[in-house]
């Protein structure tokens, strides 16, 4: 099963749904904000793609932070944050089972196209 994790109003998971379901590719959604996110789920993310891609730091939560939780960031750190505020993972992140996915650009698309 395909879960696609972001959020409801945000234009990239909108594009990523869209394109899973013009393509007949079953899928889940799972809201960031209303669904929250688990230590195993994002420890999963960051031991295949890193803490750096997941973290959004253009996000509105982010700039809504303090600057004392912007310094200093390490895996940890970010991991604690993102944990704390799920809406500073950047998204969609798509999870298909054999790939995971952050952003929705070409490449993405490409990546997906190639395990689908």
């Amino acid at each position: 099963m395909i879960t696609v994790y972001g959020l409801k109003n945000c234009d990239s998971c909108r594009a990523a749904r869209t394109y899973l379901k013009e393509r007949d590719f079953v899928h889940e959604f799972h809201d960031l904000r209303e669904d929250g996110l688990d230590a195993a789920t994002l420890d999963k993310w960051i031991a295949e793609l890193g803490w750096e891609p997941l973290l959004n730091k253009k996000s509105t939560t982010w700039r809504g932070l303090d600057d004392a939780d912007k310094e200093g960031l390490d895996a940890a750190k970010a991991r604690a944050l993102m944990l704390a505020n799920p809406t500073l993972v950047k998204r969609p992140v798509i999870d298909t089972g054999r790939l995971t996915t952050v952003g929705f650009d070409r490449e993405v698309r490409a990546q997906l196209q190639s395990v689908l």
